[in-house]
């Protein structure tokens, strides 16, 4: 069981409007997806993306799928994202 990291790191925008954070592991995803996320916009595909998370830290799933589900709960709830490096 481990933290793992992502290929390519995911930006994600916050609830403070023009501030973004930079989602380089899978242990920073699973926090965000938990303790960031905006309640109202918890679909199913944030509860997909929790599961695809925990099955890379219990190494039962690709970092990929992971990084992959994550970006997908983001456009889900409306949640501005860029894939790369760094943000601006």
């Amino acid at each position: 069981m481990g933290d793992k990291n992502f290929d390519i790191p995911v930006t994600v925008e916050t609830a403070q409007t023009g501030r973004f954070f930079t989602v380089t592991r899978v242990g920073q995803a699973a926090d965000f997806l938990v303790h960031r996320w905006p309640e109202q916009k918890k679909g199913p595909k944030h509860r997909a993306a929790l599961q695809a998370l925990m099955d890379v830290m219990q190494e039962r799933k690709a970092v990929a799928a992971a990084r992959e589900a994550f970006t997908a709960a983001a456009k889900e709830a409306d949640i501005f994202i860029r894939e790369g490096r760094q943000f601006g």
